[in-house]
């Protein structure tokens, strides 16, 4: 893929795209998903904040570097505090977790603002960087001096580093792009199901994608779905443009951009064709349609397994498998910044290294499935070798990992999420509801105008 430029703050580029609780930490709510922060349907948490350092020694000699997070990063899981602690019998690890990132972010924002309340470490989502790297940037440490740019996929490292080189973020997990199918379903309804077969029948084009969801319907079996929703695929064909929302100089575009313009209208002929579920991602019925199988694909990102699998009935393990994307793109990733008013920036600043070394984001892969923004990971065992108990005996990380090196570097804005949220749950899911794609088009686009203030 080509190297990412650095762009000025307002032109940050990514390959678009968007990730537990601590032995000891202060979980403010439980996730058992992966990729959560950018699951905005899951269940409501109120007024939940990003949580508040109370720094210093942790009451035992020790230096206690507290971490603010959102989803399901996965660190505690994956043992890795347990590993750094016992590496570092000095440091004591604690985290605040808050389920949705949409209840964090404005949380952290505030923090960031007043400089108070911050936790020496803070997850920021790929939805939020840009802005981040525009509005709060000289409150957050430069981390370039402990991370190693070399270490990361080019995109990920220049998403977090502003005009004049600061590197206020190192990426965790990013979202590699493939198709999640239930070998079962295809084989009822007369398609392939070898996962090199399935690609095929829809390489380089997301119509074909539906198009062969026209030939699934025409034998699928009773009260299933080729696709699982109409934000699902929307989100998936936007995730492989190279200009999406924000165009290079920064100036939002998208309701004159013709790639998002042709993404909406192919999904709402899509939903209007029956060819995909009325579920908004990550609500309840959502999950309810996977628990009873009544869709056959989905735009599946690596964090997605980990969903399929927590939503799924036993009887569904090993019928599912992966095939590549029409086109590479991302869904999804996060970064690990550190307040510059910490009281234990540099301890914190190394962990936030170690944390997103390319070792730790293997074991991290192994355990959780966030997918590594380090390509020297992709050589490891832990990654070539990773299957999953929904997927069998898929290659998993090397579909992902060609998806990774291989989607495009994406121009990314301040309001990202505002937007597809504004696309998804506000315009073409209407289609699975009657309106027609025109209305649902100018739904959204009122929603986003009023939700961005214009």
């Amino acid at each position: 893929m080509r190297a990412a430029r650095t762009l000025p703050q307002s032109r940050l580029r990514s390959s678009s795209r968007g990730t537990p609780t601590a032995r000891k930490a202060l979980v403010v709510a439980a996730v058992a998903v992966l990729g959560a922060g950018l699951l905005a349907g899951c269940a409501d948490d109120g007024d939940d904040e990003a949580g508040s350092s109370s720094g210093g020694g942790s009451g035992s000699g020790k230096t206690r570097i507290t971490l603010g997070l959102f989803g399901a990063f996965g660190f505690e899981e994956a043992g890795l505090y347990a590993e750094y602690e016992k590496l570092h019998p000095d440091v004591d690890i604690e985290q605040t977790v808050v389920e949705r990132n949409e209840n964090y972010y404005p949380a952290l924002v505030n923090h960031l603002t007043t400089d108070s309340g911050l936790q020496d470490i803070q997850g920021v989502e790929v939805g939020n960087i840009a802005e981040v790297v525009q509005t709060q940037s000289d409150k957050l440490m430069d981390l370039s001096g402990h991370g190693k740019e070399s270490d990361y996929l080019d995109w990920k490292w220049q998403q977090a580093t502003t005009q004049d080189g600061r590197t206020i973020g190192l990426g965790t997990d990013v979202g590699p792009m493939a198709i999640c199918y239930r070998t079962d379903l295809f084989e009822q309804a007369g398609l392939p199901t070898d996962r090199e077969e399935v690609g095929k029948l829809w390489a380089g084009s997301w119509d074909r994608l539906v198009e062969t969801g026209r030939e699934y319907q025409k034998n699928a079996p009773d009260g299933t779905t080729f696709l699982d929703s109409p934000g699902g695929l929307l989100q998936a064909i936007l995730s492989s443009e190279e200009e999406r929302f924000y165009d290079s100089s920064g100036e939002v575009v998208h309701k004159t951009n013709p790639a998002v313009k042709a993404a909406f209208d192919l999904t709402a002929q899509a939903a209007e064709d029956g060819l995909i579920g009325n579920q908004t991602q990550f609500q309840p019925a959502w999950d309810t349609t996977i628990a009873n199988s009544r869709f056959a694909a989905m735009s599946c990102p690596p964090w997605m397994l980990g969903y399929i699998k927590g939503k799924s009935n036993e009887e569904a393990a090993g019928k599912w498998d992966v095939a590549a994307a029409p086109k590479s793109g991302n869904w999804g990733g996060s970064f690990l910044t550190v307040p510059s008013s910490g009281k234990n920036t540099e301890e914190a600043a190394k962990l936030a290294a170690w944390l997103t070394a390319p070792e730790q984001q293997a074991k991290l892969f192994a355990v959780q499935g966030s997918f590594p923004s380090t390509p020297a990971a992709y050589e490891s065992d832990a990654v070539k070798n990773a299957r999953n108990d929904m997927t069998g005996d898929a290659p998993i990380g090397e579909i992902f990992a060609e998806a990774a090196e291989n989607s495009p570097v994406q121009v990314i804005g301040p309001k990202d999420q505002i937007i597809q949220q504004g696309l998804t749950d506000n315009g073409v899911i209407l289609v699975t509801q009657g309106k027609s794609a025109e209305e649902a088009w100018d739904n959204a686009v009122k929603t986003i105008d009023n939700n961005l203030d214009q």
